[in-house]
């Protein structure tokens, strides 16, 4: 028998700690943090092999792992803030501090990985694009989590579908309103990430490390954000103002990544000629 659709009614919450432990409220642990947390540590594995493999120290990796923490969660929260929202944030300044809320966009999280790495690079006296080839491994991983973490939130779907594996998000919805099958974007995100890091994995360990500086790069950057471009067709705006766009703020901001890495594909493939 094929599902007509999906309800799909999981808590955001693993689990709560009662308010009576805390001085200001309960605690909830939330999947999506969980997730979240997951990419750091899952990150720190494979870049741990990554840098046994070229001999370089631990504690070098240490320093990486706290740029991009920092780097990754400031760009984040400030490209939600600044690309989707500019008029609520810029008269509530204060309210960007409140990440706990939600609200963190991707491409902002680009942005300020890639300038956290710029700084990690300088310091350490290493070329830019050789950091860049061997972090985006694990920021692809990342996205996967992040991803699926939106699932568990029951956030960031798509458009209404008659396709059988179309979602019901129940904690979305007012129960009084119609309930619509959508497309599950979280899970086909989710899983084009995946294969992009397997992807980008097996190109590192297949050339032992030794690929054109910006290579891996490049693959990263058109395959991940074509993906995006492609799947933002069918989304639900993130914003108001988005619904009447041709192309959605998230496709726009796509666009400059992509032309990005067919570049440095292109040169890459030039150098080896």
């Amino acid at each position: 028998m094929i599902l007509s659709f999906i309800t799909w009614d999981v808590t955001p919450e693993i689990f709560t700690l009662p308010a009576d432990w805390f001085l200001v409220g309960g605690l909830s642990v939330r999947w999506y943090g969980l997730l979240f947390a997951m990419s750091f540590v899952f990150g720190y594995i494979i870049m741990k092999k990554i840098f046994d493999n070229e001999n370089i120290s631990e504690k070098v990796l240490d320093q990486l792992s706290t740029y991009m923490l920092i780097f990754t969660i400031v760009g984040a929260r400030l490209g939600h803030c600044l690309f989707y929202e500019p008029g609520y944030y810029l008269s509530n300044p204060i309210e960007i501090l409140k990440v706990w809320e939600g609200g963190l966009a991707s491409h902002g999280a680009a942005v300020g990985i890639l300038l956290g790495l710029f700084f990690f690079a300088k310091a350490n006296k290493k070329p830019y694009l050789w950091v860049l080839d061997r972090i985006v491994i694990v920021v692809a991983l990342a996205g996967f989590f992040i991803r699926t973490g939106n699932l568990m939130n029951s956030e960031i779907f798509g458009d209404v579908t008659t396709l059988p594996w179309g979602f019901i998000f129940t904690r979305y919805y007012d129960p009084a309103l119609a309930i619509d099958p959508r497309h599950p974007t979280q899970i086909y995100e989710a899983l084009s990430y995946l294969l992009i890091f397997i992807f980008l994995y097996r190109t590192y360990w297949k050339s032992k490390g030794k690929t054109t500086d910006g290579e891996i790069f490049g693959y990263f950057l058109s395959l991940l954000f074509s993906v995006r471009f492609l799947i933002e067709f069918i989304k639900v705006p993130q914003v108001g103002f988005e619904e009447n766009m041709i192309l959605n703020m998230g496709q726009l901001l796509s666009i400059p990544f992509v032309l990005a890495g067919l570049y440095l594909l292109y040169r890459a493939r030039k150098s080896k000629a």
